[in-house]
């Protein structure tokens, strides 16, 4: 009989389950996909129960796949998206749908609560600004236009604690998700509850903290039936999709780097001592004694399959009479375009704009547009506009004092050997990407085999789990036309942000 892990991703568009062995060999894997609801400019809000299931739906179809029996589980960890503020009454219903991290419906009250309390203030605790995408705004938002529901509310719960809780039925809250609230002492790791008070709610509505590898409890005979695991299954409190990403990657000691590229883009600079700037994301890693300096940006491998779905009709049919998929025909129409996209230059700013700029009216942009323009210059722009991104923030987190000498890859578009080389040549920074290809959901998965103990550390299982695959060096001749387009990159925001304000959601 086999001894192995579960993962849970509840990633922005699916579910991703896989089952791996005790070595990170992955045994299984499938997806569960969910929509994004947007009824109004600037709202992005997700339905936690077709979270669940998804999930319910694809555990037993990966265990089928796989031939795995449901006891060999020995533990299941789960990771989850940021920033959500999932209202839960006393039964565990849910009460409304999330917004999540893409949302800025609470641009205004974040404006009062700045004036009200202070940025200095509110940074000082939490290392981490004010801004509508996080869980604080959202709470508020749900006290003053959605009273019934808040009357109703026991808990505030984030993703990967909401699937927790489904199949636990315990109500938690991991360390590396603090980070969503403003009312988090990002020092001491636990709620404060002075600044609860400040902003007008009671710590009472939030979970107890856990530590990532806590096992929070086991799987109840309810959940078991609904999604196919076993009675009695250790489950791990688990922790944010990038920390778990990061952990996958192989990042666990500080000066080590995570470069992300699945839906959202941004990197994740390990540290062991506190390090905030107000441009940048600071949080909990999953790991015991670490931090995680991040840059967030809403333009990642979304950008890509944005693309893909709206211009892609002749790839998805030239891709099936070659067999190949249309993303791949994608980097090929891309690859035949020099660096720089002769002149073609996009902002990657899609949903609003996360780190460093803390936009919400940021609009993504293509400009330089001429007949000489091909569609495989639009594609090549697209990857090196995610790509200035990741520099921006970079450039800014080492401004704050952080030093980042190789990066480590996780996510879909490290799969395009393309897009991870235009990324290192930009950034100047070289680039790993580790053999495997579910970096998060194996991040979640060594969270729940350290709390089982079938590691003894955080050391071990990435001894034993993260094999790298390849490695991409940056390539100096084509630093001069990247170093003009990202000058440009910068000035183009800095001319255009006025507008984007002016026009805001429309």
């Amino acid at each position: 009989m086999g001894e192995y892990l579960l993962g849970i991703d509840i990633g922005t568009s699916a579910c991703k389950i896989a089952v791996f062995t005790r070595n990170g060999q992955a045994a299984a894997s499938g997806s569960g996909d969910y929509p994004v609801y947007y009824p109004h400019p600037g709202w992005a809000e997700q339905n936690p129960d077709e979270w669940w299931d998804a999930v319910c739906r694809t555990i037993p179809e990966v265990l089928k796949k796989g031939g795995i029996d449901p006891a060999e589980i020995k533990g299941v960890g789960i990771d989850g998206q940021s920033w959500s503020a999932i209202a839960v009454d006393r039964d565990g219903n849910v009460l409304t749908n999330t917004p999540i991290w893409m949302d800025t419906r609470a641009v205004d009250i974040c404006e009062e609560y700045n004036e009200k309390i202070g940025r200095e203030k509110i940074f000082e605790l939490c290392g981490n600004p004010l801004q509508p995408s996080y869980t604080t705004p959202k709470i508020i938002w749900y006290q003053r236009n959605l009273p019934e529901v808040y009357k109703k509310t026991y808990k505030i719960l984030q993703s990967n604690s909401f699937i927790a809780y489904r199949l636990t039925g315990v109500l938690s809250q991991d360390l590396s998700q603090g980070y969503g609230l403003h009312c988090f002492d990002m020092r001491r790791g636990r709620w404060d509850e002075e600044m609860c008070e400040a902003f007008g709610f009671s710590p009472d509505i939030l979970p107890e903290i856990h530590a990532c590898h806590d096992i929070i409890g086991t799987v109840t005979e309810d959940a078991a039936a609904q999604c196919g695991l076993a009675p009695g299954t250790p489950v791990a409190a688990g922790g944010l999709d990038a920390a778990c990403g990061t952990l996958g990657a192989g990042v666990i000691h500080s000066g080590e780097t995570q470069e992300q590229g699945g839906q959202a883009g941004g990197m994740s600079i390990c540290t062991d001592a506190y390090q905030a700037d107000e441009r940048l994301i600071l949080g909990y890693h999953v790991i015991p004694g670490h931090w995680l300096l991040q840059g967030g940006t809403t333009g990642g491998g979304g950008v890509m399959r944005w693309l893909e779905k709206e211009f892609g009709a002749y790839e998805r049919e030239e891709g099936k009479r070659q067999g190949k998929s249309s993303l791949d025909l994608f980097n090929e129409e891309a690859a035949g375009v020099d660096p720089g996209s002769d002149g073609l230059i996009f902002l990657p700013y899609m949903s609003g704009e996360r780190t460093p700029i803390w936009d919400p009216d940021a609009k993504g942009v293509y400009y330089g547009i001429d007949f000489s323009k091909t569609k495989g210059h639009f594609i090549r722009a697209a990857m090196e506009g995610t790509a200035y991104a990741l520099k921006h923030n970079l450039d800014v987190a080492e401004e704050a004092g952080a030093r980042v000498t190789v990066m480590r890859a996780m996510g879909g578009s490290a799969n395009s050997l393309l897009w991870t080389q235009i990324k290192s040549d930009i950034t100047g920074k070289p680039i790993i990407v580790p053999s495997s290809d579910t970096a998060t959901t194996l991040g979640a998965v060594i969270l729940a085999g350290v709390g089982i103990g079938m590691y003894a550390d955080f050391e071990e299982a990435v001894k034993l789990t993260v094999h790298d695959r390849r490695s991409h060096e940056p390539d100096e001749q084509k630093w001069s036309v990247y170093d003009k387009n990202y000058k440009t990159y910068i000035e183009l925001y800095q001319q255009l942000k006025g507008i984007m304000k002016q026009r805001g959601g429309r």
